[in-house]
């Protein structure tokens, strides 16, 4: 009786299963899967588009995904091939490129109309074929406040002119950023890249360069700005204008009164910002269902372009909404317009990308006094560099020839240790053991083992995740190499190992003084508030590394910075911090200390409280100083609590990435870089070389390994 029951059971619970899965796949295909970066007034106009779509078509639902900006490649690049990213997403054209190579996006299937300015239906244009549906335009133009008086300025030369009272910028713009510095490059003539090769090393570089340096110089504009300063200060009236993009109204106060005006000219030429157009992009899954391509044709008409603008305040493409009385009234908005017409667009391509770190790092160079062509002359040589082609494939069967030679070994040593007599009376009694390590074993296997063997086996490929190639060692002879250039050179695996080792041994040997010497003095019982003094100085250990490192780096600010308001208040000049290798590296240390030294404290405290009174009582009688008692007594009984922290305190600093990469961000150029923070430029931000960055963990691995080995056998022997 009960077998016929389960069966029944069984049946309809299958029965409700594929009922389930036939109901799933019903509405998915009736529901078009759109990704988007959109934050703030721009993601609720994208969702009131997704509303309006669905009331017009009832049964179809648009699904909208937001993703944040900088993951937003990486998890294109992971869904869309395997069939499970969106229908269509929304992205910037310059990247169009990048997502073509990985085979993301499809052309778009229908006729598009030509109600478009003709620079931006340029930008989404390739070989005659339209690649995206562009649905708005960006670009930076100048804000003005409204209390200047007069009006809004012809020439940079005359806003530069401009009277201020002391502490006031006539201008304030992230001049160290390539991107902004692209308008006052063009007004001399020049381009970062041209076709596939750098151009910013020219006449038209150094002019522009040096025009910046001079006005920062002269206190035109501020020194190491960023982008949230720039927008104090033009938001506390510090800074009378600035150059930014239409993103930056969103942060602005409310009643702040300013006026948006295209670039002006620089030496009587126009300054022409570089363009970024964000379209709709097809994927391969979109283009063959009807449904996203009907809404991919919503998405660039005139009402959805209308919604864009009035409720996300974005420069829209489409010509025909800009009759709209709604977007005619914002002056701001047809500000931005106008200055879409004269903008250049971004390149889409392979070149364009490789320039952007090369090109900001000779800005912050000039900017901190270097001369302007020889630092554009080790700009272009880091961009070739960095266009440099990957190692040529392999065979991998050297590869599986060393995989099969550690197997066979492996399996060797079992039998081996199988036939030994015994084993099987062991491995019998072990058992009930094994039950209980199992799940923990189990765990180690899939979130360590697992993940370091991919990692190693990564190391032998270059090329994309999705179509990767077996290069063998070449990445290894390539870092250890310092990629054909001077061995001690800039970027160089040594150079870089030597300032790791440097900050490694400085960070712990203060950790370690600090914590001693902390520990002994809150272990005095006669010290008053003992409770207290433990917790405030555990604090430090306590608040997210990652907290405290963006809070030192503002703390470091050349002009708004405490650090420095400190010395000038005590008659001292300010100091560049980030402009030498030797400060930068002290304020990456003195972060990274503050952060330390609880944990060192915390261990000398408790192994305080194992030292016996009567030795430290034996050493009082037998007339030992206070500094004999510690070095001979308290020290030695200490020093077996204190190497393993030690040696945990030397892993978490040689690998430290918070720091280094928030507090300093490896400036200047990229001297205070440690191994850890070069591997991750060499994965996000150089073109993504997840191969040459697996190599370089590999490395690092290793060195570690070796290293904590070396010291245990040490500290065995004494």
């Amino acid at each position: 009786m009960i077998r016929p029951t389960l069966r029944a059971l069984l049946a309809v619970l299958v029965l409700l299963l594929l009922g389930a899965a036939g109901g799933c796949s019903d509405v998915d295909a009736h529901t078009i899967a759109v990704w988007h970066a959109y934050r703030g007034d721009e993601e609720k106009a994208i969702q009131q588009l997704g509303r309006d779509y669905e009331k017009a078509h009832p049964g179809v639902r648009v699904e909208l995904l937001a993703l944040p900006f900088d993951a937003y490649q990486s998890k294109l690049k992971a869904a869309i091939p395997h069939g499970h990213g969106p229908d269509l997403f929304i992205e910037a054209h310059e990247r169009s490129n990048v997502y073509q190579h990985h085979k993301l996006l499809a052309p778009i299937p229908f006729v598009m109309d030509d109600d478009y300015d003709p620079v931006v239906a340029a930008a989404v244009t390739q070989d005659g074929v339209r690649i995206a549906i562009p649905l708005s335009a960006k670009c930076v133009a100048l804000y003005v406040r409204a209390d200047r008086g007069g009006p809004p300025p012809r020439s940079m030369e005359e806003l530069l002119a401009t009277p201020v009272p002391p502490g006031v910028f006539p201008l304030a713009y992230e001049a160290n950023n390539a991107y902004l510095h692209a308008a006052i490059l063009s007004a001399y003539g020049g381009t970062l890249v041209d076709g596939t090769q750098f151009s910013f090393d020219s006449s038209a570089g150094i002019s522009s360069m040096r025009f910046v340096h001079d006005a920062m110089a002269q206190r035109k504009i501020p020194e190491e700005p960023t982008g949230a300063l720039v927008t104090q200060l033009f938001g506390s009236g510090k800074a009378v204008a600035i150059i930014d993009g239409p993103w930056l109204r969103a942060d602005l106060p409310k009643d702040l009164a300013y006026e948006v005006v295209p670039l002006p000219t620089l030496e009587g030429h126009r300054m022409r910002p570089l363009l970024t157009v964000e379209a709709a992009f097809l994927t391969p899954q979109g283009v063959t269902r009807p449904d996203a391509l009907d809404f991919a044709r919503f998405l660039g008409s005139r009402e959805a372009a209308i919604t864009l603008a009035t409720v996300g305040h974005q420069v829209v493409a489409r010509r025909a909404a800009w009759t709209d009385p709604a977007l005619t009234s914002d002056k701001a908005l047809v500000a931005f317009h106008e200055a879409v017409r004269d903008a250049i667009p971004t390149p889409a391509s392979e070149a364009m990308n490789a320039a952007w770190v090369p090109a900001n790092d000779a800005l912050h160079n000039v900017l901190r006094g270097q001369a302007p062509q020889a630092t554009l002359m080790e700009a272009h040589r880091r961009f070739d560099d960095a266009m440099k082609p990957p190692p040529p494939a392999r065979s991998p069967g050297t590869l599986y020839l060393a995989l099969g030679l550690v197997g066979l070994g492996l399996a060797f040593l079992g039998v081996k240790r199988a036939r030994q007599p015994g084993f099987r009376t062991e491995l019998k009694a072990s058992l009930p053991a094994y039950r209980y390590v199992l799940h923990s074993a189990a765990a180690i296997v899939v979130l360590v083992i697992l993940p370091l063997t991919a990692g190693a086996l990564a190391s032998f490929y270059s090329g994309t995740r999705d179509d990767p190639q077996y290069v063998g060692l070449s990445n290894y002879v390539s870092i250890l190499t310092a990629r054909g250039g001077p061995l001690l050179g800039h970027g160089s695996f040594y150079v870089t190992l030597l300032v790791t080792v440097l900050w490694t041994v400085v960070n712990v040997a203060l950790h370690l003084l600090l914590g001693v010497v902390l520990g002994l003095l809150l272990s005095r019982p006669l010290l008053r508030l003992r409770a207290a003094y433990r917790v405030l100085l555990i604090l430090p250990w306590a608040v997210p590394s990652y907290v405290t490192a963006l809070a030192w780096k503002g703390m470091f600010h050349r002009q708004f910075g405490a650090i420095n308001g400190i010395l000038v208040a005590l008659g001292a000049e300010p100091i560049s911090w980030f402009s030498k290798f030797s400060t930068a590296f002290s304020a990456n240390v003195a972060t990274n200390v503050w952060l330390g030294f609880p944990f060192m404290m915390v261990v000398t405290l408790g192994a305080l409280t194992s030292i016996p009174k009567d030795v430290l009582e034996a050493a009082d009688v037998d007339g030992a100083t206070r500094w004999q008692r510690f070095w001979l007594v308290t020290f030695p009984l200490l020093r077996p609590a204190l190497m393993p922290a030690v040696v945990l305190g030397a892993v978490w600093t040689f690998n430290m990435f918070n720091v280094v990469f928030l507090v300093s961000g490896g400036e200047p150029d990229g001297s205070t870089d440690i191994l850890v923070s070069d591997a991750y430029r060499w994965a996000f931000t150089r073109d993504a070389q997840y191969g040459y960055a697996a190599a370089y963990a590999v490395l690092i691995f290793l060195m570690l390994f070796f290293t904590t080995r070396l010291t245990k056998k040490q500290e065995a022997a004494a």
